[in-house]
């Protein structure tokens, strides 16, 4: 009975494998497309140019603009001055003792 179960699982597994398309192994060429499947994918092509068309510009979004308020976000729109960089010896910033004796 189990030997049974296990076949009726495993054909059930394997149907939808084999209704899938055929996908072309290395060396197969597709077939040509008729006519008809050509004058389908052209109209497609102008159906989906035309969706693209109808869309309605949109303006900017700011996701953050309510967080920030409304003040923050028209300083945003500014172009931003550039930052100045501080000196190295600013940024050497070891705890370490630099009187160079140790404590043991």
């Amino acid at each position: 009975m189990h030997k049974i179960a296990v076949a009726v699982l495993l054909a059930l597994m394997a149907a939808p494998a084999l209704a899938q398309e055929h996908v072309l192994g290395p060396g197969e060429e597709p077939k040509e497309k008729t006519a008809t499947q050509k004058a389908g994918d052209d109209r497609a092509a102008r159906a989906y140019q035309h969706s693209l068309n109808n869309v309605p510009d949109q303006k900017p979004v700011d996701p953050w603009g309510t967080a920030r308020g409304d003040d923050a976000s028209k300083k945003s729109a500014a172009p931003a001055k550039p930052v100045l960089k501080q000196s190295s010896k600013a940024k050497s910033g070891s705890t370490a003792n630099k009187s160079g004796s140790t404590a043991n």
